[in-house]
C-alpha cells in the first residue's frame, strides 16, 4: 500500500508462550502525538491489507476494551485459561 510507510516497527498481540505463525493482529504507531496522529492494524495472515486509524480513536477502543464495553462479544467463547477437551 503506497500510503503505509514502510518502515512501522509493528507490535503482535499475541499470548507471551505463543508458537507459530498466528494468525495475530498486529499494531504499528505513525509518526507524531497528537490525537491525529495514524495507527495501523493487520493481521499477520494477510499483512499487506491493513486498517488505519487515529491515535484519538485508538485511545478510546482501548479504554473501551478495559472497561468492559466489547464482553458481550465473547460471551461462550473458550479462554485460554479454559480446560480443552
Amino acid at each position: 500500500m503506497a500510503d503505509v510507510p514502510p518502515d512501522l516497527e509493528w507490535t503482535r498481540a499475541a499470548p507471551p508462550d505463543a508458537t507459530g505463525p498466528g494468525p495475530w493482529i498486529e499494531i504499528a504507531f505513525g509518526e507524531g502525538d497528537d490525537g491525529d496522529a495514524p495507527v495501523y492494524l493487520r493481521e499477520t495472515s494477510a499483512p499487506d491489507n491493513v486498517v488505519t486509524t487515529n491515535r484519538r480513536k485508538w485511545d478510546a477502543f482501548v479504554l473501551g476494551v478495559q472497561a468492559g464495553e466489547f464482553d458481550h462479544f465473547v460471551e461462550g467463547v473458550p479462554g485460554p485459561d479454559d480446560a480443552a477437551g
